[in-house]
Parts: C-alpha cells; sequence; structure tokens
C-alpha cells in the first residue's frame, strides 16, 4: 500500500461508491464504474467499466440482452484491465451478489490476476438484508482505516429508519407491490420486504433477504394492492414514465384497484431502493410519504418519486 493513511481506492459498484463518500472518504476515491453518479462529483473521476449491452432500450430489450449474454455464460460488463492496473489501486471494492447489477468479483480477479508485484484488497459485497447492509458499511470502514466512522453512519442510519418506522406504527398498514422491473415484471426481494414493513406497509411480493421475484401481472391482479410503487432498477423518473406506456395496453394491469383509483407511483430506481447503501434510509422515507401522505412528509414528493397519471407524464416529456 502506498500510504496506510491514504489508500487508493477503486469503487466499482454505485453503493459501495456512495459508501465511501458517506464515511467522508471521498479524498481516496480514484476511479469508479460507469453507473456511479452519486455524489455527483464523482462523474469527473475516470470510468474502469463498461457495460456489454446497449442500456438506452425499453426494459424488454435490456432483459433480453442481459439474458442472452447470462445464457451464453458470459460477463454482462467488462473491466478495462489496463486503466484499473494503471490506477495502482491499493482497495478494490465490487459486489459478488447479483452479476446483472454490476461487475462482479470474477470479472475483477480476472482483471487482476495478472499483475506482478503487490496486489491490491479486494473487498467483495454481498447484501442480502439491511444487517448485511450495515455490516458492509462497517467492512468498508474498516478497509478504509475509518471504523469509527463507520459505526457512526451505521448508527445514524438506523436511528433515521427507526424514527420514520416510530411515526406510522400505529397506523393501519396499506398492502404494496412493488415493482422493480416493469417487462417482464419483478418485484423486489432482499431488503425491502423490510424497508416497506419499516415504512408502515404490508409487502406482497418478494421474500426478506431472498433474490427479487418475476411475478406475473396475474398475480398483482389476485392480490389486488391499495398501492403500487414502480421503481425499476437502473431508471430515474422520467426513464421510468415512459417505459409505463408498455401497460396501457394491458388489460389486467387497468383492472387493478390501484391503477383505477390514481394510486399508482413512480420512483427513481438508479438513486434508491436498488442500492444497498445509505439512501435507503432516503428510500424508507419515500415509501413513507407514499404510503402515509397524510403525516409523512420528508420533500421527496415530485422530486424523487411522483403520482403516475397522465399530467404528470406529460410534464416529464410523456406522451400518453
Amino acid at each position: 500500500m502506498h500510504d496506510h493513511e491514504r489508500p487508493r481506492v477503486v469503487s466499482l459498484i454505485a453503493s459501495t461508491t456512495e459508501i465511501v463518500h458517506a464515511l467522508g472518504m471521498g479524498h481516496l476515491h480514484v476511479a469508479r464504474s460507469h453507473e456511479c453518479d452519486w455524489p455527483p462529483t464523482v462523474q469527473n473521476l475516470p470510468a474502469v467499466t463498461r457495460p456489454k449491452f446497449k442500456v438506452e432500450g425499453s426494459s424488454r430489450q435490456i432483459d433480453n440482452a442481459v439474458r442472452n449474454l447470462v445464457e451464453q455464460g458470459l460477463a454482462v460488463y467488462e473491466v478495462d484491465a489496463d486503466a484499473l492496473q494503471a490506477l495502482d489501486p491499493d482497495v478494490i471494492l465490487t459486489q459478488d451478489q447479483c452479476e446483472v447489477c454490476a461487475v462482479s468479483l470474477a470479472d475483477v480477479e480476472r482483471a487482476v490476476c495478472t499483475w506482478i508485484g503487490s496486489k491490491p484488497q479486494i473487498l467483495s459485497l454481498r447484501p442480502h438484508t439491511m444487517a448485511d447492509i450495515y455490516a458492509d458499511i462497517r467492512n468498508v470502514a474498516a478497509a478504509l482505516g475509518c471504523a469509527d466512522a463507520g459505526a457512526t453512519l451505521v448508527a445514524s442510519m438506523m436511528q433515521r429508519i427507526a424514527e420514520v418506522s416510530s411515526v406510522v406504527a400505529r397506523r393501519q398498514r396499506p398492502t404494496l407491490a412493488y415493482i422493480e422491473w416493469i417487462d417482464p415484471p419483478m418485484s423486489g426481494g432482499h431488503w425491502m420486504p423490510e424497508l416497506i414493513e419499516a415504512a408502515g406497509g404490508i409487502n406482497l411480493f418478494g421474500e426478506h433477504g431472498a433474490n427479487s421475484p418475476w411475478i406475473a401481472w396475474s398475480d398483482a391482479a389476485d392480490a389486488d394492492p391499495d398501492i403500487i410503487l414502480v421503481s425499476p432498477c437502473g431508471y430515474d423518473v422520467p426513464t421510468t414514465l415512459r417505459e409505463m406506456a408498455v401497460l396501457e395496453d394491458n388489460e389486467v394491469w387497468k383492472g387493478l384497484r390501484a391503477v383505477r383509483e390514481g394510486r399508482v407511483f413512480v420512483a427513481d430506481g438508479n438513486a434508491y431502493f436498488n442500492r444497498p447503501g445509505p439512501r435507503l434510509v432516503e428510500s424508507t422515507e419515500i415509501v413513507a410519504e407514499i404510503l402515509h401522505s397524510d403525516i409523512c412528509a420528508y420533500g421527496h414528493r415530485d422530486r424523487s418519486f411522483v403520482r403516475h397519471n397522465a399530467e404528470v407524464a406529460s410534464a416529464h416529456g410523456v406522451k400518453q
């Protein structure tokens, strides 16, 4: 390591980039993945990864492209091994949870296997629950030499989520269908059931700590949720609003009570929910605002999430 007090850090997943900066260690950050965009200043750093598919397509096109790569046994992303080696990092942060979410541990190991001399520490995260996420934050903090900052950040996150839960604790709990991908439809697993419960809702699909499940719209019809929240992985609000057009001719979708009664919401999945890091606090607040709008106001409405209707879609440049 170049300097025990100032290790050079490469983060290859957006959530760990957010963790590094939330720990106050952004000055150690020397490179990122192509998906790392928060805090905004990280976009000035070199990106050493890229996807092997076009990311501009519809959710169905993206799903097909990713499935084709995975079925061929190919990596979904690639690491610029030469650029990574030239940066001479001391710590590389990556993940081995989901092969379609970000660069994997195997990708990184292949990139550094031929390096001669000192090898960087590779810290790979695999979070499935909030407890896992808190442990990952502590582990990243330990690798960067700031264990106390890790403990402080975890304590702050836990306290803020507990405060949300205390506000909604005695409220009637609406049922919520959380949609993590539109076409084909997928709900949220891992930490999402915990987050929804903490925000005062009843999660209809997905199990605590389990992988996100594919669902059918008929499943949603059978459950007939009080509220639907659509927040696809990697999509911001305008992109999701455009993608909602896929559902316009879906008779099952149009027949859902939440759709008929105007209780469908679209949130920024790229920034929240899908990233197992510090902003899951804000994600909890968003769900609480949606489920209990009469008593929860954290400032996220019309910024990080919107109610889906023709007027909102038009305001975001979406033709109905």
